[in-house]
């Protein structure tokens, strides 16, 4: 049986979709440990997954396809989240908590990097 194909997929993409995760793992009261796993997730898994996915995408102005390798997923399966993400919009609670961590995640993103001393 042959491996999965899988792209290599940098630390920074790694951090920064480790942290639309967690922002929306805050956001659900749901944790994220188990959305990276290559199995069905139950429905709030699931939506909570596409909204990580979303906030990656429109946060970070990312492609749908670098969004896909970040979370271990193809475009498609991106492209659905958003959609839904998009339609979910809708509801005002919503589209307020998305604005409200996108401009977090903008926000922190364009802050000058912390230097560690040694």
């Amino acid at each position: 049986m042959q491996d999965d194909y899988r792209v290599p997929v940098t630390e920074g993409d790694r951090i920064r979709a480790g942290l639309a995760m967690q922002m929306i793992a805050m956001a659900c009261g749901m944790a994220p440990d188990r959305w990276g796993e290559r199995r069905r997730l139950g429905l709030r898994g699931c939506r909570a997954r596409w909204l990580s996915m979303y906030l990656t995408h429109v946060g970070f102005g990312w492609p749908l396809e670098r969004v896909g390798h970040a979370f271990g997923v193809n475009r498609a399966t991106v492209g659905i989240g958003c959609r839904w993400a998009e339609e979910a919009r809708d509801d005002p609670a919503i589209d307020s908590l998305l604005d409200r961590l996108e401009q977090a995640i903008r926000d922190l993103c364009e802050a000058p990097k912390a230097e560690l001393a040694p």
